[in-house]
């Protein structure tokens, strides 16, 4: 038998004819064989593997979106673990994937806490990474050739908080049973995309501007921080197209109806015996309401850039309306102002950076990029507005319901300006000191208490000693005598 015989009798003996093909009386066949069917075009794949998430798209009691597949586009081993991220619980972790290469658990498993906050902290990051150009953001610590991870710690401990430090390289979230319910009530801050991803924005933010989280510096630049935390989780739900889409469905495309865009940290904010959420982006404050605490003072920024937001988005609907769907017209112009912001926070001081200092870097970049010059009527207004710049644009169509929020070319006085003032150089957010009592766990960690502003700002790890230093110091100073 010759080769080309013997190549012949194996593809026979492979192929399984039908009987009804074969003119033959049908007989008992072995199995068919498990194998790919041959195809004359070839078949592209993915150029690296992902794997799919189980996790909730805002908090479990957001019942509209509930738990949902999530796609992760790089290579995760077991833990879960990435090259910038890992997973830590004990007696649970390393959390293994499945026979089909995914992290997909049943919600309020351990398995699930982890998984969920695994890809929530990956998206957050990847996020920034986009409007980075692609280039990976470092952490704080990730200077001199350091590649170290960040840990992320699902059930870290019991309390009613979350936060990022520095000096331990890691986010931890608590868990906590809501006063007057049931021990078997435990809410798990780490099941929640809007924390998730605002402690994670706080680790985004220490790597672009480590100088940022010093107590020592004016209460605006903290409230830039928490401020940061909250519009990243604004900005990843928008840059998800199911989220997208149900906030268009559930409010006829109008941001400024109830939603879950606005209430941030939903279930945790009713634990705590608020209304809604945690805060409302949606707000109407302003500087003069809020003193020095923290907290407030990073609500009347995230207010501003939810409204700047709504404008925008009022303004491309109108234009795009008839070429696009609603909810694609959302995602574009929330990553476009996203991406906005992200220029300007980087553009800004390394430390003591101002509201100010940031919206002025939003009007230039705007302006640089080739919006159209509502954009920057929008961002002077609603900056202006708040009381944090002064009004170089007259407010008084704005605030008489007459602005023509869909003139391209509209600046209210014909002048497209670029740079703006502080409103009040003597208000107590720029002058006192920071009242961080009603922040988050981050904002209230002794590492950015005690550690001064131009030591944060160099980047780098944090050790035990860099907390204690003052006090080593007088120590070393009393004892060398």
């Amino acid at each position: 038998m010759t080769h080309q015989q013997e190549l012949q009798t194996q593809l026979d003996a492979e192929i399984v004819v039908p009987a009804q093909w074969s003119g033959r009386a049908p007989q008992a066949a072995a199995p068919p064989l498990a194998r790919a069917v041959p195809r004359p075009v070839p078949v592209p794949v993915p150029a690296q593997p992902g794997h799919r998430f189980l996790i909730y798209k805002q908090d479990p009691s957001v019942t509209e979106l509930g738990a949902r597949l999530t796609f992760i586009p790089t290579v995760v081993l077991n833990g879960p673990m990435d090259v910038r991220v890992q997973t830590e619980l004990q007696g649970v972790t390393p959390v293994a994937r499945n026979i089909n290469g995914d992290f997909v658990f049943t919600p309020g498993t351990p398995q699930f806490d982890c998984a969920h906050a695994f890809a929530v902290v990956r998206e957050t990051m990847a996020m920034y990474e986009r409007h980075n150009g692609g280039v990976p953001i470092p952490f704080a610590w990730n200077v001199g050739g350091n590649t170290e991870r960040i840990t992320v710690f699902p059930h870290a401990g019991e309390g009613a908080n979350a936060f990022y430090t520095r000096t331990a390289k890691a986010l931890k979230f608590l868990f906590f049973t809501p006063k007057g319910q049931p021990p078997s009530n435990v809410l798990f801050t780490c099941q929640s995309l809007d924390i998730v991803a605002h402690e994670t924005g706080h680790a985004v933010l220490d790597g672009l501007k480590p100088g940022w989280l010093a107590a020592d510096a004016p209460p605006q630049t903290g409230g830039l921080h928490e401020s940061f935390g909250d519009i990243t989780a604004i900005f990843l739900a928008l840059a998800q197209p199911d989220q997208a889409d149900a906030l268009v469905s559930l409010t006829k495309a109008n941001l400024h109806d109830r939603s879950f865009l606005a209430d941030l940290a939903e279930q945790f904010g009713k634990a705590l015996g608020m209304p809604s959420g945690l805060r409302n982006a949606d707000n109407d404050l302003k500087l003069s309401e809020v003193g020095n605490e923290v907290h407030a003072i990073s609500q009347v920024f995230t207010g501003a850039i939810y409204d700047i937001l709504a404008d925008v988005y009022t303004f491309e609907l109108s234009r795009q309306q008839r070429t696009k769907d609603a909810a694609i017209v959302l995602i574009e112009t929330a990553s476009a102002l996203c991406k906005l912001v992200f220029d300007a926070i980087v553009a800004s001081p390394a430390t003591n950076a101002r509201y100010v200092d940031v919206a002025n870097k939003m009007l230039q970049a705007s302006a640089n990029r080739g919006d159209p010059a509502v954009y920057r009527t929008f961002i002077r207004n609603r900056f202006a507005v708040r009381e944090i710049t002064t009004a170089a644009t007259p407010l008084r169509d704005l605030m008489s319901g007459q602005m023509a929020m869909t003139e391209a070319a509209y600046t209210g006085d014909g002048q497209d300006v670029t740079e703006v003032e502080a409103h009040d150089e003597n208000s107590a957010s720029l002058l006192a000191a920071q009242d961080r009592s009603r922040c988050c766990g981050t904002m209230q960690m002794p590492e950015y208490q005690a550690v001064p502003a131009e030591k944060l700002a160099q980047g780098g790890s944090l050790e035990d000693d860099d907390i204690l230093r003052a006090q080593l110091d007088e120590l070393r100073s009393a004892f060398g005598k």
